[in-house]
């Protein structure tokens, strides 16, 4: 099984942190379920990344178990490179790219 290699843009990383700290002020322990459950399906995606739609110019969205969040990347020859992680009510044309 070929394994691709994972790169995480800067914006996809505070993207992250932030749900996460938003999680732990709602209940202590939330926010590292969050992160559990995101670095799954990073590791899914490494496996697979075929496996999850392509929805617009090129970019692919994994959504996150159990929290209304979504993966999005990029395939470049053999790299992912996950351009955002955020929640889902927010519109893919206001986030940053990396």
């Amino acid at each position: 099984m070929v394994y691709y290699r994972i790169h995480v843009s800067e914006e996809a990383f505070l993207d992250l942190v932030q749900a996460f700290d938003w999680y732990e002020e709602q209940r202590s322990g939330l926010g590292s379920e969050l992160e559990l459950c995101v670095e799954a399906r990073i590791h899914a995606i490494a496996r697979n990344p075929f496996h999850y739609q392509e929805r617009y110019k090129l970019v692919h969205i994994a959504f996150v178990d159990r929290f209304p969040y979504g993966i999005h990347y990029l395939i470049e020859d053999k790299e992912i490179r996950i351009i955002g992680i955020f929640h889902m009510s927010r519109n893919p044309k206001n986030w940053r790219r990396g």
